[in-house]
């Protein structure tokens, strides 16, 4: 760097007679300068997301309060009316999901296990008023023809299979015939599958499963994966959430908002997810990329609203481990040469 070349004094002026600052001068006052905007920036940008972490929490905070009051003011008493405002409620949940998906890169841990945990227990809420304003069928064996596709899909979804046992029988799971809930439950060693009318934005239940395949061909808002052992699920696009808890010994395929597992063992996720994996009192899971297709599939991902170019499988936060600069062994990747890619 030239050095710098400025006048001595006033005495001097026109004579030619000047003074050099040195470069290590020049170099200190650059550094001093650097760090002075350094820490500028660093103020800003804290100030920007402690303003955008109160807007959340505000935000949040308040649509909660509206959804409880919702919950809370629905009865049988109100006949259609109640049906109406539960899904009201649901559509609600759904988009406070998206929105703290959109606002995790600048929540901390703390607040965003804090609204993690108030989706879960409104979620919890919903299932818990659904029972109570309009109570399930009995589980029962019935016959039934594969549904008819919607309009745009029909062309392109594939022959539904039967039940192995039991010809073209299937088992309604926890909540056939209440509005915005399916499922199976109590099955073992079968095929089982629902087409895209059948799950179309519902609450989609699977529970107490054994040597299961299942097929859920659509985009469902929700999917509830409980109590499952030696079983194989595949889904189509989710717009919400698909929550686990208490599975051994299976294979999951499935695209969705966000993922949260709780107490899994032994067991291989195949995920699209458009924020982050939870994880949490787990061991042994693994995952790789969502690589399950179907002819409907991109059609089901334009109507779930979710990205497909964004795809995060591989960032799993697992509540149990803290240590940032060690990586949990209650997860992994799976390695490339062991990743299915045909399913059918």
């Amino acid at each position: 760097m030239e050095a710098l070349v400025l006048p001595e004094d006033e005495s001097h002026k026109g004579n030619g007679d000047t003074v050099k600052v040195p470069d290590r001068l020049l170099k200190r006052e650059q550094v001093r300068q650097e760090e002075v905007e350094r820490r500028k920036e660093a103020k800003e940008s804290k100030s920007v997301a402690e303003e955008k972490i109160d807007y959340f929490s505000n935000a949040f905070g308040t649509e909660r309060v509206t959804v409880e009051e919702l919950l809370s003011g629905c009865s049988a008493e109100n006949g259609g009316a109640a049906a109406a405002v539960l899904e009201d409620v649901s559509s609600r949940i759904q988009r406070l999901q998206k929105f703290l998906n959109d606002s995790m890169p600048f929540l901390t841990q703390y607040e965003l296990r804090q609204a993690q945990a108030s989706l879960q227990k409104l979620q919890g809420a919903l299932a818990d008023k659904r029972d109570e304003v309009m109570p399930k069928k009995r589980f029962a064996f019935r016959s039934r023809n594969s549904a008819p596709s919607k309009t745009k899909m029909s062309s392109a979804l594939p022959a539904q299979p039967a039940a192995e046992k039991g010809g073209s029988a299937f088992v309604d799971g926890a909540g056939v015939g209440v509005t915005g809930q399916c499922g199976f439950s109590n099955v073992s060693s079968q095929v089982l599958s629902k087409g895209p009318d059948e799950i179309w934005k519902r609450d989609v239940l699977l529970t107490h499963l054994t040597g299961c395949r299942v097929r859920l061909y659509g985009a469902p808002s929700t999917l509830h994966i409980k109590h499952i052992r030696d079983s194989e699920i595949l889904c189509g696009p989710v717009s919400g959430s698909v929550f686990v808890d208490d599975c051994s010994g299976c294979t999951l395929a499935v695209p969705c908002q966000q993922l949260r597992t709780h107490n899994t063992g032994d067991t291989r996720i195949y995920l699209h997810v458009t924020s982050r994996a939870i994880i949490e009192d787990c061991t042994g899971v693994s995952f790789a990329p969502f690589s399950w297709t179907y002819p409907a599939l991109d059609a089901d991902f334009e109507a779930s609203g979710l990205d497909k170019c964004r795809n995060n499988w591989s960032q799993v936060d697992d509540f149990n481990w803290l240590a940032a600069d060690t990586p949990s062994p209650n997860w992994t990747l799976i390695p490339e040469s062991e990743r299915r890619t045909s399913w059918d």
